[in-house]
Order: structure tokens, then sequence, then C-alpha cells
């Protein structure tokens, strides 16, 4: 008998966090996705995952991505969602084994996406990412440019714009972090109010493992998670290889 290694108790603890978070803040749990990210971790825990009803996973690298969804070519619907920033020299993979990406944040990356997806001959939804927290560390846009980005979406006809992604400051103060979460929610109205931007905005990915529950308390409806789910990794600098293109997303 095969040793269990918790994954799948450490997913229903937190997504009984997850519904208790949106019972507190007035919402319907069904409204907000738990995402488990699985960077780092072997494909086994995937595995455990999916044969507990887990359909969609997060990868940070487009290159890990691709692997697993190699390995898991026998579990057709496995979905993955591409959650950390994109290379244009990534964008063919991306447009091959992605069923979403959370991290679009300029016309030059579109505008790739877009080649290789019409080559393809499918479509892929998209999250635009704004740093709403104002570190140049991160990538994204600021929030007042996230408009002109979005209008000039409208032209590409591969790329099913459908809300906002952005990490919030690593602070251990709640205000700090609340006010990441509400410029998105400012930005998402603007949106909404904006004819002439592409797609909808319906969609809010915010909150990772030590804030998704004031993310759903601010109108998250995905929130990314790794840790608390797959088990903590080891220090960066151990792994520095998985990180030439950025910080972690969750």
């Amino acid at each position: 008998m095969a040793v269990s290694s918790g994954v799948v108790a450490r997913y229903r603890a937190v997504r009984e966090r997850v519904d208790a978070a949106c019972r507190q803040a007035g919402r319907d749990p069904s409204e907000v996705e738990l995402l488990p990210v699985s960077k780092t971790k072997p494909v086994e825990l995937v595995r455990e995952l999916h044969a507990a009803g887990v359909r969609t996973f997060g990868e940070n690298k487009v290159q890990e991505a691709v692997a697993k969804h190699q390995q898991t070519a026998d579990l057709p619907d496995l979905r993955w969602s591409v959650i950390g920033h994109l290379q244009t020299n990534k964008a063919r993979d991306v447009a091959r084994v992605a069923a979403e990406f959370q991290a679009l944040d300029s016309v030059k990356v579109a505008a790739a996406l877009e080649r290789r997806l019409q080559a393809e001959g499918r479509g892929l939804d998209v999250y635009l990412q704004v740093n709403s927290s104002g570190e140049e560390s991160k990538f994204g846009l600021p929030p007042e440019e996230v408009p002109a980005l979005a209008r000039e979406l409208a032209a590409f006809s591969s790329l099913r714009v459908v809300g906002l992604m952005t990490l919030a400051a690593p602070s251990p103060e709640e205000a700090v972090v609340r006010a990441c979460f509400e410029r998105v929610r400012a930005v998402q109205q603007v949106l909404r109010d904006d004819d002439r931007a592409a797609g909808s905005y319906d969609r809010l990915s915010m909150g990772m493992s030590g804030d998704y529950e004031l993310a759903i308390a601010c109108g998250s409806t995905c929130v990314r998670v790794g840790t608390a789910i797959f088990g903590e990794r080891p220090p960066q600098n151990d792994y520095a290889h998985y990180w030439p293109e950025g910080p972690s997303t969750s």
C-alpha cells in the first residue's frame, strides 16, 4: 500500500480555510478557485491531487510546465496555468501546453503569444499582471498603465482577456497588503467602464500562501497557493536555475 505524502490533506485544509474566508466575507465559496502551485515539486504530487479531483495546477517556469505536461500526458483533463513572467522565446511552449497565462504585461509578449496561438489553432485565457506594490523587483504594469495595454489587446483575437493578477507587497502589515489588493480592484473597475478594453475583468488572481484570506476579503477569485499545499521548498539559492526570469508568484 502506497504511503500518502499528505498533499491531499493539506490541499483540503487550505480549501476549508478558503471556504471559511469566503463565508466571512459574505461570498459564495464557489466564486474562488484554489490554484495549487507545484513549482519545484515532483509530478507524483500532482498525480495525487489529480486523483483527488484537482484539475488545474500552476507553474512559474515554462520549462517546468512543459515537462510536467509531458509527464501527465495520460491525464487529458489536467490543465496548466503559467503564472510567472514570460520571455518571448518561450511563447511557443505556453501556446502549446497552457490553458491560461496569468502574467501578461506587454504588447510584445501578447504579439508573440498571438503568433504561436494562431499557428496552434487555439486560444488562451490571459490575466494582465499589475504591479500593485510599486516594487522595482516585480514584473507587471503600474496600475495607471494597465488600461492602455487592455485597449491594445483588442487586436489579438487568440487572447481571451479574463482578468487581472497581482502579487501584494511582502509586508507583515495588513494595511499595506490590503492597499495592493484595493489598487487592483480600482483598476478592475476602470477597465469594466472602458468599452475599448479587450475582454472581461470578472476574475482577480490575488493572494498566495501568506495572504490569501485577506485577498478573498478584497474580492479575489483565484488564490495561488504553493507552500501551504506542497510543503516548504529549499532556499532559493539551492535551485537558482528555476528563477532566471523573475520572482515567485505563489
